[in-house]
């Protein structure tokens, strides 16, 4: 493995580049993907988000496009969300000003107008996703036939996204002579197939994916679902939650919740698909800026969510999967930091964390839910049932207990009692009544 950035053979103009963003390290991925992606080859990286993947597929990339001429896009860059295809455009800007190249960001959500200037001005790069570049193929507004390199970027997402006949629509207008680079969390069977398609005896690179990053701390609650947002509210007032990103499943959920924190005293937002590109940028922008330190989202639309600096991940609801899990607890403890990861779970969660659990290899500790948490609450869709009285019923009181309750009344009674008697006369008896 390259213990260092210089290690990796890049030219003097991307050394700086990656000096100046403060790459003092290169990631596993980035010490294994850079030297076989500078030499060619076709690869597959098993790596999720916050692993330095993006850097890892961007500095070959550029080093290849350098040697070019420039005036027509050359690398084509496939996300399956808007918000991962922007931020991925922005570190291609940035690393692309030190070589003088550019990159089109092309996403639905925005006017296309501005997308199809960029495109037919000639862009180095485009980073797209599939459904929004094949708007601009049916207009005849960009050229691809010029593509020396294809990333597809957190394929396993796309896929399950349902961007496969799109993927393969675009596939049909590429050079069939290309690099090709894949990247993905997961590897399943359709994933390896695809792989199969494309690539062309592909190198197979791997990070654990079943290690998460030192410095996290991680917690699982016990807590029904009625008592998940209390629980929330409580724990986001403590003082160590600078910037908290919680997940959940539905995208009701995410709005109604954001809400709920706000009403709790602390400024939060939400990101799902039914928000607009633009209100979706403006809560991300928000949040990066620290103008909001509770971020709400689903999963599907924090993919590729890159923001530095956040110190906590709460699960909301339990992940799908063990890779979602180490994925979302990914966004927190980067490069160095420390986070925490908090996962509710009710009754009708715990064989899905179990298995996580399972998986990972680990038992995670359990945090105190307090009072509102019941564990033995009922599941979703179930009436909740009163709790039972903890102490015996009140026609059982200890006498003690009755004595204390009841005293007042009883010495009252007393007293009445006493003075009946002394207004009572006594019987005489008829031997005393008669006459001497």
């Amino acid at each position: 493995m390259n213990d260092s950035m210089e290690a990796l053979n890049l030219i003097p103009a991307l050394s700086d580049a990656v000096a100046d963003l403060g790459f003092d390290e290169p990631t596993p991925i980035q010490s294994k993907a850079i030297p076989v992606a500078l030499e060619g080859r076709d690869l597959i990286g098993c790596a999720s988000t916050g692993t330095g993947k993006t850097a890892a597929f961007l500095l070959p990339i550029l080093q290849r496009l350098n040697e070019g001429k420039p005036g027509r896009c050359r690398a084509l860059i496939l996300s399956p969300t808007r918000e991962l295809a922007l931020q991925i455009d922005e570190q291609a800007l940035a690393l692309g000003y030190y070589v003088g190249l550019s990159a089109v960001a092309v996403v639905g959500g925005v006017d296309m107008r501005p997308q199809e200037r960029a495109l037919k001005a000639g862009s180095d790069m485009i980073v797209a996703t599939p459904g929004r570049l094949l708007d601009h193929m049916r207009f005849d507004s960009v050229d691809l036939s010029g593509i020396e390199v294809l990333v597809l970027d957190e394929a396993d997402r796309m896929l399950d996204m349902g961007f496969l006949p799109d993927i393969k629509r675009i596939l049909k207008q590429l050079p069939a002579t290309r690099q090709n680079l894949l990247f993905s969390a997961t590897m399943s069977p359709t994933i390896r197939k695809l792989a199969d398609e494309i690539l062309n005896d592909p190198v197979m690179l791997s990070v654990d994916k079943k290690r998460l990053a030192t410095g996290i701390e991680q917690l699982v609650f016990s807590v029904g679902h009625d008592d998940k947002a209390g629980l929330l509210t409580k724990l986001l007032r403590k003082d160590s939650v600078t910037s908290a990103l919680v997940f959940v499943k539905r995208k009701a959920d995410a709005d109604r919740l954001a809400r709920r924190v706000q009403r709790g005293g602390r400024e939060a937002t939400s990101i799902h698909a039914n928000r607009t590109q633009e209100q979706r940028l403006a809560a991300l922008e928000a949040f990066r800026r620290g103008d909001c330190s509770v971020l709400v989202a689903t999963d599907v639309a924090a993919r590729g969510l890159d923001v530095d600096g956040i110190s906590h991940v709460v699960n909301f609801d339990v992940p799908h999967s063990s890779e979602d899990y180490i994925h979302r607890a990914g966004r927190t403890a980067r490069a160095g930091a420390l986070g925490e990861v908090y996962t509710f779970v009710a009754r009708d969660e715990r064989e899905k964390m179990a298995e996580i659990e399972k998986h990972l290899g680990v038992t995670l500790p359990r945090g105190d839910s307090g009072d509102r948490a019941q564990e033995d609450d009922a599941p979703r869709g179930e009436p909740r049932r009163r709790p039972r009285p903890s102490g015996p019923p009140a026609s059982a009181k200890p006498a003690g207990a009755a004595q204390e309750t009841t005293g007042t009344g009883e010495a009252k009674a007393k007293t009445a009692s006493s003075k009946r008697r002394r207004r009572r006369r006594p019987r005489s008896s008829p031997a005393a009544a008669q006459p001497s």
